[in-house]
C-alpha cells in the first residue's frame, strides 16, 4: 500500500481533520497519518497536537460509510536523523465501537505481524497500521443523530531512541466531526457485492429520522440508465419518530455490465412536503450470466 503521490513532497506541520468523499481520497505523505475510512462528506476542522521529537504533527481524515463502519489507518515516519524503536502502537476505541487489528498476514497457516520481528525505524523510514472499527448494534440509531465534535478513542505510541533507555509513552486523543446527515439519513444494511446482468436482487435499506419531529414517509423509485427498480413506487412507509429507524427491502436489476451505482431512491416527508433524493448509495459489480455458469 503506497502513500507517495503528487503530494509526496509535503510534510504536515499541523494536524488537520477533514471529511472527504471516498471517491476523491488521495493518500498524502505525512509524518503521521490517520485515516478513518468512510463514504460521505461533512465539515472539517483543525486541531493541534504535541508530538514526540521524531514526529512533527499528524493529520486525520474521516470517511463515513452507509454501513457505519470505519477503517483507521496510521502511518508513522521517523523524521529524525537517528534510529527510533517502536515498542507498541495501541488503539483504544470509543465506547460505541469495537476494534479489530488488521496488521497480520497468514503464512503457512499462522498469523504473523506484517512488520515481522523488526521493531525499529531508520531515519526517514515509515510504516502503516490498519484497524477496523465496527459500530456496536446498541448504538446504531444513536450514531445517526450525533452532532458536533465527538471523541474517537485514543492512540498510544510507546517508543525510545536507544536500546536500554526508558521508553516514552505518547497518548493522542482522536476526534472527528460528526457527519451532517440533515433531517433524514438513508443507509444500506445489506447489498450483494456481485450480481448477474438482468437478474433481480434485493437490498435492505434503513431510514433514520435525524430531526426532532415525527415524519410521515413515502418512498418512490426512479429508474436510471443502468438500474431498473421492481415493484410499485409511491408506497407509504409509515410514521417515523425522532431518533428512530425503519428498514425495508427493495428489488432491482442492472442493465449494464461492470461497476454500477445504485441511485434513484426518493423519500418524501408528507409533513413538510419535502423530498430527499438518495443517489450513489453504493457500487455493485455486474457480471454476465455466462461467467456464473463457468464458475
Amino acid at each position: 500500500m503506497g502513500f507517495l503521490d503528487c503530494w509526496g513532497q509535503g510534510v504536515a506541520l499541523n494536524h488537520q481533520r477533514e471529511e472527504i468523499p471516498m471517491k476523491t481520497c488521495t493518500y498524502v505523505f505525512l509524518s503521521f497519518l490517520c485515516l478513518l475510512t468512510n463514504l460521505s462528506a461533512s465539515p472539517c476542522g483543525h486541531v493541534w497536537h504535541t508530538m514526540p521529537p521524531f514526529l512533527k504533527n499528524f493529520k486525520t481524515k474521516f470517511y463515513n460509510s452507509g454501513m457505519s463502519d470505519l477503517f483507521l489507518e496510521i502511518q508513522i515516519q521517523n523524521i529524525s536523523s537517528s534510529t527510533v524503536f517502536i515498542q507498541k502502537v495501541l488503539l483504544k476505541p470509543p465506547e460505541m465501537y469495537t476494534r479489530e487489528e488488521l496488521n497480520t498476514v497468514n503464512q503457512a497457516g499462522e498469523d504473523q505481524c506484517t512488520f515481522g520481528t523488526r521493531t525499529f525505524l531508520q531515519s526517514m523510514e515509515g510504516r502503516q497500521y490498519l484497524y477496523y472499527l465496527e459500530l456496536k448494534q446498541e448504538f446504531s440509531e444513536k450514531a445517526g443523530t450525533i452532532r458536533g465534535l465527538i471523541e474517537m478513542g485514543t492512540l498510544d505510541i510507546v517508543w525510545k531512541r536507544d536500546l536500554g533507555e526508558m521508553a516514552m509513552l505518547q497518548t493522542i486523543q482522536l476526534q472527528r466531526e460528526a457527519p451532517g446527515y440533515g433531517n433524514m439519513r438513508l443507509s444500506l444494511e445489506t447489498i450483494p457485492d456481485t450480481v448477474i446482468l438482468e437478474e433481480p436482487f434485493n437490498i435492505i435499506c434503513k431510514i433514520t429520522n435525524c430531526s426532532g419531529r415525527k415524519m410521515k414517509l413515502v418512498l418512490k423509485m426512479c429508474d436510471t440508465d443502468s438500474i431498473r427498480w421492481c415493484g410499485s413506487s409511491g408506497r407509504y412507509l409509515g410514521k417515523l419518530s425522532p431518533s428512530s429507524s425503519l428498514c425495508f427491502t427493495l428489488t432491482l436489476l442492472s442493465l449494464k455490465l461492470g461497476l454500477q451505482g445504485v441511485s434513484g431512491i426518493q423519500v418524501t416527508d408528507k409533513v413538510l412536503k419535502k423530498t430527499y433524493a438518495c443517489d450513489n448509495l453504493a457500487k455493485i459489480c455486474v457480471i454476465p450470466s455466462t461467467f456464473k455458469m463457468k464458475n
